[in-house]
């Protein structure tokens, strides 16, 4: 079936906006986002609807929707079951688009990788030479950032030149972080503590009494108590964070990675069944992860 530019355009827009919203989707709200005239759109998607590649509702809440054909098409597989990779500018999802595929155009060659990214929503989002980042890819957690130095709207497609490509590490956080744990009880003194961290090197030391995580302190934390004229030997419970983040051992890396952005915290807590095991650092995650 031999459809035109813009009639590919209403389709791979409006099977965005039934994923995304599922129920009928109006022409209004195609046109506004493929920035052409309402009438245009509803005239073609007429045509649409002759080809069997679109149904349409009556009534308040009517609209259209794509039909199996659709999807056969637009090579594009309707499982709800697929997973959802992103493309995101400046860190931030474009809402309405999707990945469908990431073809590789210049793998082999010594000074460019090139590729080719095929998308469901419309290619005119994006401007030549914008920076853009694709992923985590569901099963190898592929994160993909580049610059977009053409549009291929036939296909539906995003020429990029990859400036960075990384797999998130899919182990679990225990394979990470540091153990056994140094920790301390709630009565011992900010100058005991201090002690302990420069013996062993680290900034931050959990609280935990009979094996149950009380509290967090850190050396600025320390710091600031002095500042503040406590003496050395004030019991570390006085001025401990109570807010503790914790993640369960078998939490994937990458799952803690946005939660340490987020919060902005420089640790967290792993337990295991509620009991206090080890602890994760941002250094830990560098280390892993240097890009991050």
């Amino acid at each position: 079936m031999d459809l035109s530019l813009i009639q590919k355009d209403i389709l791979i827009t409006l099977i965005s906006l039934y994923h995304q919203h599922s129920h009928p989707i109006k022409g209004d709200d195609i046109a506004g986002i493929i920035k052409r005239n309402p009438g245009t759109v509803r005239n073609q998607m007429q045509a649409l609807k002759a080809l069997g590649l679109v149904d349409g509702i009556p009534g308040p809440k009517g609209g259209y929707h794509p039909t199996a054909q659709a999807y056969k098409e637009l090579n594009i597989r309707p499982t709800d079951n697929e997973a959802e990779v992103t493309i995101s500018k400046n860190g931030v999802p474009i809402e309405g688009i999707r990945v469908t595929e990431i073809d590789f155009t210049t793998l082999c060659h010594p000074d460019l990788c090139h590729s080719l990214i095929k998308i469901v929503g419309s290619v005119r989002d994006f401007m030549i030479g914008e920076e853009i980042t694709i992923g985590p890819t569901p099963v190898n957690k592929l994160m993909i950032r580049g610059e977009v130095f053409g549009r291929d709207e036939i296909q539906g497609a995003l020429l990029i030149s990859i400036s960075e490509m990384t797999s998130l590490p899919k182990k679990s956080i225990r394979y990470y972080m540091s153990a056994p744990l140094i920790s301390i009880p709630p009565q011992t003194s900010i100058k005991k503590v201090i002690a302990i961290c420069l013996e062993h090197r680290i900034h931050g030391v959990p609280i935990i009494l009979n094996e149950e995580l009380q509290g967090i302190v850190t050396l600025t934390d320390i710091i600031k108590a002095i500042d503040a004229g406590m003496p050395l030997d004030t019991e570390i419970r006085t001025i401990m964070t109570h807010d503790v983040i914790e993640a369960p051992a078998n939490t994937r890396l990458y799952e803690v990675i946005r939660r340490f952005k987020e919060r902005e915290i420089g640790r967290l807590i792993v337990v295991d069944e509620g009991r206090p095991i080890g602890i994760l650092t941002q250094s830990d995650i560098i280390r892993v992860f240097p890009t991050l």
